[in-house]
């Protein structure tokens, strides 16, 4: 079929769902992004909007018939699949696995109906308590007790990964599943949705105190969001990458404390301020990951991707970013 290749972005008008369009818009694509605005924003997507090649739906990914309508005359030859519910921390297991799980059959069905790659978004999350790091793609996955709600948001990616590659093999679709470690930068979510560094940025943007949980000595490996696109855009273009699962993130491990201090420095040049909430005060018995480091040996060698931000130069314009939309 002649004219632009088409890419169709769940979850468009989201952190990473926003900054990828833009760089596929940049590359030469149509975009075509599905959103029910839920935990996106329009704001996000609001430079987009009036590009001639960039058409924006607002939907909800598991309404697959009238989602189906409205995509049958519209050119798709990519499936991003962004579009999740995520509060592992605080609860709301339902509508974690429900959206979750019907969403990704929905656009799963439009992609084997429209013969497109699909490219699914899976997390870090899905290696849950292993000790042995850093995780690679092969690693175990090992989660807590299911009375623990904490662990619903992994689970229902592990799920949405199993029923990528039941689709690969009854139906020959090709599928790439990216698994990403701690998407930071513009745009992302400002509560503990988008990750400690928001609400830190947050914190010292306000002069009240870093609310680190248990000891703060839990380490995170953080990714600045344009490697995090990249490793995307990557995905979608190597054909070696069909039923493959990758590690997209930055190998970089550091502790809460110290990621919290750099922001404080960075903002407010003064002694960080600090407050510690135990890990009882939280409900269901909340459990945390101690550590979170990805072997992205795999992602170089199929993909050619490398993390090339470092955290102290993606926090610069992050907090930039933030500081405009406190104001």
């Amino acid at each position: 079929m002649a004219g632009k290749k088409t890419v169709l972005i769940t979850g468009v008008a989201g952190f990473i769902g926003s900054n990828l369009a833009k760089r596929v818009l940049g590359e030469g694509y149509r975009v075509t992004g599905v959103d029910n605005l839920s935990q996106g924003y329009r704001r996000n997507i609001s430079g987009l909007a009036k590009l001639e090649d960039f058409d924006f739906i607002k939907a909800d990914v598991r309404d697959h018939i009238s989602l189906k309508e409205r995509l049958k005359r519209r050119r798709i030859d990519y499936i991003v699949h962004l579009a999740a519910f995520k509060i592992p921390r605080y609860g709301n297991a339902m509508d974690t696995l429900m959206i979750n799980a019907k969403g990704t059959v929905s656009m799963l069905e439009i992609a084997r109906s429209r013969k497109a790659k699909f490219v699914f978004a899976s997390t870090s999350d899905v290696y849950g308590k292993n000790p042995k790091l850093p995780f690679s793609e092969s690693s175990d996955l090992l989660l807590g007790p299911t009375p623990v709600k904490r662990w619903a948001y992994a689970s229902s990616k592990i799920y949405d990964e199993h029923l990528c590659f039941a689709y690969q093999e009854r139906y020959g679709l090709r599928v790439t599943i990216l698994r990403f470690f701690g998407g930071y930068g513009p745009n992302q979510n400002l509560t503990w949705w988008g990750g400690p560094q928001s609400v830190f940025i947050d914190c010292a943007l306000r002069n009240r105190p870093l609310t680190l949980h248990g000891n703060g000595r839990q380490t995170r490996s953080l990714t600045y969001v344009d490697d995090m696109v990249n490793g995307v855009f990557l995905a979608m273009n190597t054909p070696s990458s069909d039923g493959e699962i990758f590690n997209i993130g930055n190998d970089r491990e550091i502790n809460i404390r110290d990621l919290g201090d750099m922001i404080w420095g960075m903002i407010r040049k003064t002694k960080t301020k600090v407050r510690y909430i135990p890990y009882r005060n939280f409900s269901s018995g909340y459990e945390d990951v101690m550590r979170r480091v990805p072997d992205t040996k795999k992602a170089k060698k199929f993909l050619g991707f490398k993390a090339c931000v470092q955290l102290e130069e993606g926090l610069v314009p992050t907090i930039e970013w933030q500081r405009s939309r406190c104001r």
